[in-house]
């Protein structure tokens, strides 16, 4: 199949560009498992944005929020590309508001919210889903776009470049490998303007807000490319998820107390009911995430308590079920009622600072393949993204992208006709028993980055986790060409994959900054106030 955009990803960035991409061209977008599974659909925080004067709180303003997002980047931000992508938030929120996104109002002006980091009210939301509300308005424009073909349950294994196929002299995409995993066929998509969309790996830590599908597989895709990593060490830990080890099945284990809580005065407290966070940093509760996490990891510690609390018992009665309805009425279906109760939270893996190494634009090293969202590393986060930053982030990349790619790539434009691509190559059929090895490997990668490389790390765990590492991806790479490839299989060989990279990239960087925390070099050093970055040769 042959088109002149292949997106992969159906979250706010991947079909941001879609759906500008589809006045210029054929657009097909590939997405693993269903369109309405990505990060951005869990998203329960909102949007932030500087809007219009008369629209915004009295007293903010870009700068405004240019400087929160360098204060909680600790130094690594690229301040010229956080300024152009905060320049572009009133643009954004016109762009959903088209598609039919209902941000929440008081009278004819938008209820603006408070978070972590965050200086001023400039938070927008939808009730306590704003991801499921952008989606679902998106997903129903792409519906009736008829330039775009939107295939689900479609896994691509491997991204096809000249440089792998050692045809021409320069690196340039040519399109991908795919998995239908209803027929179990291998299909080449054929472009030369790819765009991975395909969101975060929080799947790589045993505990996690983020969707099962969020396994690295953009991530992975591009550094087997042969694209530029950065900064893959800053894996951020949102402080509330819900616990209750009582409660069974996937949202129980993943389900996020969004932040917001936190902005309308919700407070944490441990068993005692003290306000701990207050010792660490005087903002307390809205100090920025990767400050608050540190403060719960380190109270559970000192008291041996399986959690901590949050509070937002002394808010009025109805408070929550009017402003939170999803998560008043989720944590309720558990048990708790958060206005007589606290709810108890601890951190869980939430968002990929780092990632495929990108401008501005989401122009990789790569001519033609392009990474946009949280697969992307612009260089707007650095060393910790700041509160609802990263919805921002994926529309404005994603309608600058197109831009660059209108400019640099027009169709019918200096193309080159591609080189013939050879069919994929895979293993063998798998053995039914050899199958329950492959999903105890899973577990263990899972558990390794939980216990030796999450808030608080040392060089001893480590080196612990990159040896085990090692041996996993041999393993891994013995499964993937010793047997008939499944969605099991590739998921695997991403994960490993990206856990190493994590793990390298923890490694070389010896001070503690951001969300990266390590008790060996605990002081920030001026020596690495720098991207860490790592490709493949």
């Amino acid at each position: 199949m042959t088109s002149d955009f292949l997106v992969i990803g159906a979250g706010i960035a991947g079909l941001t560009f879609a759906l500008r991409a589809a006045k210029h061209g054929k657009v097909t977008v590939l997405t693993k498992g269903k369109a309405g599974e990505s990060n951005t659909a869990w998203a329960q925080g909102g949007i932030s944005s500087v809007l219009r004067e008369g629209e915004r709180e009295e007293g903010d303003s870009v700068e405004s929020h240019v400087a929160d997002t360098l204060d909680a980047g600790a130094g690594l931000c690229d301040e010229a590309v956080v300024r152009r992508i905060v320049e572009g938030g009133d643009e954004t929120i016109d762009d959903l508001l088209g598609y039919g996104v209902e941000f929440d109002k008081e009278g004819d002006r938008f209820l603006l919210g408070k978070e972590g980091g965050h200086s001023h009210r400039r938070i927008l939301h939808s009730r306590d889903t704003t991801g499921r509300a952008i989606v679902t308005s998106m997903l129903k424009a792409v519906e009736e776009e008829p330039n775009i073909t939107l295939l689900e349950d479609h896994f691509v294994i491997d991204l096809i470049t000249s440089a792998k196929l050692d045809v021409v002299s320069d690196d340039r995409i040519l399109g991908a490998y795919v998995l239908s995993k209803e027929t179990g066929e291998v299909h080449i998509f054929c472009s030369d303007r790819v765009v991975l969309a395909a969101g975060g790996c929080g799947k790589v830590y045993l505990y996690t807000t983020n969707p099962d599908s969020a396994t690295g597989d953009g991530v992975a895709l591009g550094f087997r490319a042969g694209a530029i990593m950065a900064n893959m060490e800053f894996i951020q830990f949102h402080p509330t998820c819900f616990y209750n080890p009582a409660a069974t099945g996937p949202e129980a284990r993943s389900f996020l107390v969004s932040e917001a809580v936190r902005g309308e005065g919700g407070i944490l407290r441990n068993e005692k009911g003290e306000d701990f966070t207050k010792t660490i940093d005087p903002r307390g509760s809205l100090a920025p995430r990767d400050i608050v996490a540190r403060a719960i990891d380190q109270e559970i510690k000192r008291t041996g308590a399986a959690c901590v609390y949050l509070d937002v018992t002394h808010k009025p009665k109805g408070f929550m079920k009017e402003h939170f309805p999803h998560i008043y009425e989720t944590v309720r279906k558990f048990g708790i009622d958060c206005e007589n109760e606290m709810i108890p939270v601890v951190p869980a893996a939430h968002y990929q600072c780092g990632g495929i190494k990108t401008d501005v634009h989401g122009k990789t090293t790569i001519r033609g393949l392009y990474a946009v969202g949280e697969v992307a590393c612009t260089g707007l986060h650095g060393a910790n993204r700041l509160a609802s930053n990263s919805l921002l982030e994926g529309n404005v990349v994603g309608r600058l992208a197109l831009e660059e790619m209108m400019r640099l790539y027009p169709p019918g434009k200096d193309v080159i006709a591609p080189p013939p691509i050879p069919e994929w190559q895979y293993g063998d059929v798998a053995e039914p028993d050899e199958l329950v090895v492959i999903y105890h490997n899973w577990d263990e990668i899972r558990r390794l980055m939980w216990d030796y490389v999450s808030i608080v790390r040392t060089d001893n765990r480590l080196r612990r986790a990159a040896a085990r590492l090692r041996n996993l991806k041999k393993e891994v790479r013995e499964f993937y060409w010793g047997h008939r490839v499944n969605s099991d299989i590739l998921e695997l060989r991403n994960l490993v994959s990206v856990a190493g990279l994590i793990v390298e990239c923890a490694l070389r960087r010896r001070e503690s900054r951001g969300l990266h925390y390590t008790l060996d070099y605990p002081e920030t050093s001026d020596r690495f106030l720098k991207d860490t970055t790592l490709r493949k040769f």
